[in-house]
């Protein structure tokens, strides 16, 4: 028995093409933006301005010695003339982030607040993270053409399951004693969201961030293959000449940038709270809330 799938998936990419292009276009100039601002941006400014900001960073959040290797990493990469491709390729992963997580985080909460939304997103995202990487070059290099934009779409689907699964995980992990104390001091569903779930989730939000941006930069080389640019068409170039130099110097570009977007964002997740959660819910609602504790 020979099952037609792949020309039923063919028939509706092609359906697609013919219907949707309006809305595939309206993307596209979303991410077309969204890239070329950055890239844009990054280019624009000085390489000593972007380590300084970077260092400073990694001063603030981590400390003084991931801040000298940021600085050492970074003066690593501009010595092997891969500025211009590395600030490429964070433009990239950046915009791919925006996406994925303006996508992510809404459907994250949508699920913790609905078992009917969990269980019908738990399928899909499934199936967008073991589908193979390379499979998405070919419905964005269809939908889209070969460039950035298409790298880009493709990264934002490939990265963003994490952003929603770590979302719907941290809000269902709260703690029922929090929730209950949020709605003894008088919250709305809002309220409850945005003062008390969402900071209480933090950490594993902010774990879902992080997998996102890495998965981004795992798919930086396969991207290239589509025209994405940036390190990875250094590391795809090194691997058509059989370059081993070359494409270790492209690698060794994405494991810096690594590096340093994982240790910032995993220290932005640290929560570092001493205060009980009655404690930090009468900090959130000030006076008004004290006045509402029974005596």
């Amino acid at each position: 028995m020979d099952l037609p799938i792949g020309e039923g998936i063919s028939a509706a990419v092609d359906f697609m093409l013919e219907h949707f292009q309006g809305v595939f276009d309206f993307f596209a100039a979303i991410l077309k933006f969204l890239t070329g601002g950055l890239t844009d941006l990054l280019g624009w400014l000085p390489a000593w301005v972007v380590i300084v900001v970077l260092a400073g960073l990694a001063l603030w959040r981590v400390g003084w010695k991931f801040a000298l290797f940021v600085v050492a990493a970074l003066g690593v990469v501009l010595g092997m003339q891969l500025w211009e491709q590395t600030m490429e390729t964070l433009a990239l992963v950046l915009a791919a982030a925006i996406v994925a997580l303006g996508l992510g985080l809404p459907l994250g909460v949508a699920m913790a607040k609905s078992d009917l939304v969990a269980a019908v997103l738990r399928p899909v995202l499934d199936f967008m993270q073991t589908l193979p990487a390379f499979v998405y070059l070919i419905p964005a290099a269809m939908f889209f053409g070969l460039g950035q934009v298409p790298g880009a779409i493709a990264t934002v689907i490939f990265s963003m399951p994490p952003s929603v699964r770590l979302m719907n995980l941290g809000i269902r992990h709260v703690d029922v004693e929090n929730v209950e104390a949020g709605r003894a001091f008088g919250c709305n569903p809002f309220q409850l969201l945005f003062k008390v779930e969402l900071p209480l989730a933090m950490p594993s939000i902010m774990a879902g961030i992080n997998q996102t941006i890495m998965l981004g930069l795992s798919m930086v080389v396969i991207a290239s293959m589509i025209g994405a640019g940036g390190l990875g068409n250094t590391v795809l170039t090194g691997i058509q000449r059989l370059d081993v130099g070359l494409g270790f110097e492209g690698g060794l570009g994405v494991v810096v940038l690594a590096i340093i977007l994982d240790r910032l964002t995993q220290s932005f997740g640290q929560a570092g709270r001493k205060d009980s959660p009655l404690e930090r819910l009468k900090k959130l609602f000030g006076g008004e809330g004290s006045e509402r504790t029974p005596t």
